[in-house]
């Protein structure tokens, strides 16, 4: 018995998109950490610290473009394409949370971004597999 593809599909659709759009903002935030000053000033709860955001520019820079060619390739609706989606969402969600204290505003979107994209991909990814068939 065949299953059905329902609407919610869509929102693995999105998750791409969203992908794609968290992959290219990455890539963009790597070049210019990469091409900036060594080192920032940062508060910390403990002071101020010194944070090289040449090492980081490379880490954002590494991850988006992953998560763009995973994005890509997540619109064929292939497994591998959602399951190296998850970690690398998870990836992102982690260096977000370590350049918090950078950048706390983005990194506050781009963790809410990643949540809603590791539901979509979690609740909704089986679908996309039997609608690409």
């Amino acid at each position: 018995m065949a299953q059905k593809v329902t609407a919610w599909v869509g929102w693995v659709w999105f998750a791409a998109f969203a992908i794609l759009v968290a992959g290219f903002i990455n890539i963009v935030t790597g070049l210019v950490a990469v091409f900036s000053p060594k080192t920032v000033l940062s508060w910390t709860s403990d002071g101020l610290a010194v944070v090289d955001v040449s090492t980081w520019g490379w880490v954002h820079l590494i991850i988006g473009a992953l998560l763009v060619l995973v994005g890509f390739a997540l619109f064929g609706g292939s497994g591998w394409a959602r399951l190296a989606a998850i970690v690398l969402v998870v990836v992102n969600l982690v260096a977000q949370f370590v350049s918090l204290p950078i950048t706390p505003w983005w990194s506050l979107v781009a963790i809410a971004l990643d949540v809603v994209i590791l539901w979509a991909l979690t609740v909704h990814g089986g679908e996309v597999e039997r609608a690409a068939r």
